[in-house]
């Protein structure tokens, strides 16, 4: 892999379930409304927590809102180091409407 990867729904969902980890970098309040499940939350202020705590050698898969955010995002973790990087395309609204078994939803 030379950069990060676009990556539908279904095939997220398979390395999802495979052991690939996953970062929203929404807002933290859109994470707290919902989120997928085992999703762990990135944003500036625990990027380097995320990096030096997350197996470089697995497979990430960066979701936003609608998948355009996380691209950047993901090619920034390809850059740190991440062997396999994918941009989760639809981002987590397309997500929610697939797979709403597998998010977890806060209070609005």
């Amino acid at each position: 892999m030379e950069q990060f990867q676009l990556i539908d729904p279904d095939a997220a969902k398979a390395l999802l379930d495979a052991g690939a980890a996953l970062a929203d970098i929404r807002d933290e309040e859109s994470f707290a409304r919902g989120h997928i499940r085992g999703a762990q939350h990135l944003g500036n202020h625990n990027l380097q927590e995320f990096i030096d705590r997350n197996d470089l050698d697995l497979p990430l898969i960066v979701c936003c809102y609608h998948g355009n955010s996380s691209q950047p995002a993901a090619q920034y973790l390809f850059e740190r180091g991440f062997e396999a990087v994918y941009s989760l395309n639809g981002g987590y609204e397309i997500w929610q409407t697939r797979y709403p078994e597998t998010c977890d939803t806060g209070t609005p």
